[in-house]
């Protein structure tokens, strides 16, 4: 059984249809980028009632009033030229996508490939117990930092105040022949606190390659690490 909200479905396609059509533009001077497209999706889902269903007559359901259809769409359209509107007037730092560009996509993997699941976890003083701010947590395995998925997910990530602790990364999928082959893969997190001890943990986990590369995130699946503790000096 799996929950589904059918506004996803909606807002992406209402993106993706506005943008491509931008992108033919020859003049157009706004981005079209994968990553300005999922901003400006999650730009509209955030400011909507999700409509979930479980089934087909769900969807049946939802598609019974047709005025309704109709204003909802109409409501998704301008919500998501509000948001292109101020993503476009606030790009990400280091975005350096022009109009019909593909930020990111040149780096994407094609074809099988082990796809290593986000990893999340949180620092605390072990002293205190207080979360750990202010510092840098790393992801490295034998060639030095572990590459993510794309830009968004820094490695080292830098702790903020307001997340209390906690780091996610996310490793970019590692390209393989075919699919079903098995690999153990390494990597260790890392932190050197001003004024704590070093912290080194390591891991092991072995993975089965998949036929294509996964770029949609989910934290369900999420390799959630025991919290982790550094002492001072």
């Amino acid at each position: 059984m799996e929950i589904h909200n059918l506004m996803e479905d909606l807002v992406v396609k209402t993106v993706d249809e506005l943008f491509d059509a931008e992108a033919k533009g020859s003049t157009s001077a706004w981005c079209t980028c994968r990553q300005c497209r999922m901003d400006v999706a999650c730009y509209v889902l955030n400011r909507l009632k999700p409509e979930y269903v479980l089934s087909g007559r769900g969807v049946a359901y939802s598609e019974n009033d047709y005025g309704e259809k109709l204003q909802r769409v109409a409501d998704v359209v301008s919500l998501v030229k509000e948001g292109w509107s101020r993503i476009n007037a606030a790009p990400r730092p280091h975005h350096h996508c022009g109009p019909g560009g593909d930020e990111g996509s040149s780096g994407q993997v094609k074809g099988p490939a082990f796809n290593l699941r986000p990893i999340m976890g949180r620092l605390f003083n072990g002293d205190n117990f207080e979360p750990i701010v202010d510092a840098e947590v790393s992801l490295v395995d034998e060639a030095g930092l572990v590459m993510m998925i794309d830009d968004n997910w820094s490695n080292p990530y830098r702790l903020a105040r307001n997340t209390n602790g906690t780091f996610t990364f996310w490793p970019r999928p590692v390209p393989c022949e075919r699919a079903g082959e098995r690999r153990r893969f390494s990597m260790t997190i890392t932190a050197s606190p001003e004024g704590f001890e070093e912290l080194s943990h390591h891991m092991e986990f072995e993975l089965s390659s998949d036929e294509a590369p996964v770029y949609q995130l989910s934290t369900q699946s999420a390799r959630r690490l025991q919290d982790l503790y550094v002492f001072a000096k």
